[in-house]
C-alpha cells in the first residue's frame, strides 16, 4: 500500500518503513507525527482525493531534526569593488513511515512504543568491575 502526501508545499509518495526527509516540522526525535493532507491512497484499489482524502492520514516517526548542506550565496558587481557573501543552510526533519491510515483511523500504540526515545540510539556499554580493577593494577 502507498499513498500520495503533501507537506511543506511539495507531494510525496510514501509507504510503509521508507525514510524520508522534508521540510522542518515540529516534533522531537522518536516522536510520532501525522500528515492529514493525503492526496491518493494506493494498493489494491486506488483512492483519488479532491484534493484530499476524508479521514485518511499517514503516521511517521520523527528520526531526527537537521541542517542541509551549506548553500553560498556570492554576488560581485565588476568593476564596482561591490561584493556580497551569504550562507544559508535549510533546516529538515527526517522522518520515519510507519503506517498508513484510512477511515479515520489513529496511530497504532505499537508504532508509539516502537518509537521510544532511547531505542534509536544504542547506549555505550558500562565498565565491568573487572576491567575498572585491572586499570588499577598497573600502577602497582
Amino acid at each position: 500500500m502507498f499513498a500520495v502526501i503533501k507537506t511543506g508545499g511539495k507531494q510525496y509518495r510514501v509507504a510503509a518503513d521508507d525514510l524520508l526527509k522534508v521540510d522542518k516540522i515540529k516534533g522531537e526525535p522518536g516522536e510520532i507525527v501525522s500528515f492529514g493532507d493525503v492526496l491518493l491512497v494506493g494498493g489494491e484499489s486506488v483512492t483519488l482525493g479532491s484534493p484530499t482524502i476524508a479521514g485518511a492520514a499517514v503516521a511517521a516517526e520523527v528520526v531526527e531534526q537537521g541542517r542541509g548542506p551549506k548553500i553560498i550565496a556570492f554576488k560581485k558587481r565588476r568593476r564596482k569593488n561591490s561584493r556580497r557573501k551569504r550562507g544559508h543552510r535549510q533546516p529538515f526533519t527526517l522522518v520515519r513511515i510507519t503506517e498508513i491510515l484510512t477511515d479515520g483511523r489513529a496511530p497504532s500504540e505499537t508504532a508509539r512504543s516502537a518509537a521510544e526515545p532511547g531505542s534509536a540510539v544504542p547506549a555505550p556499554p558500562e565498565p565491568t568491575e573487572s576491567a575498572q580493577g585491572s586499570a588499577e593494577q598497573p600502577g602497582s
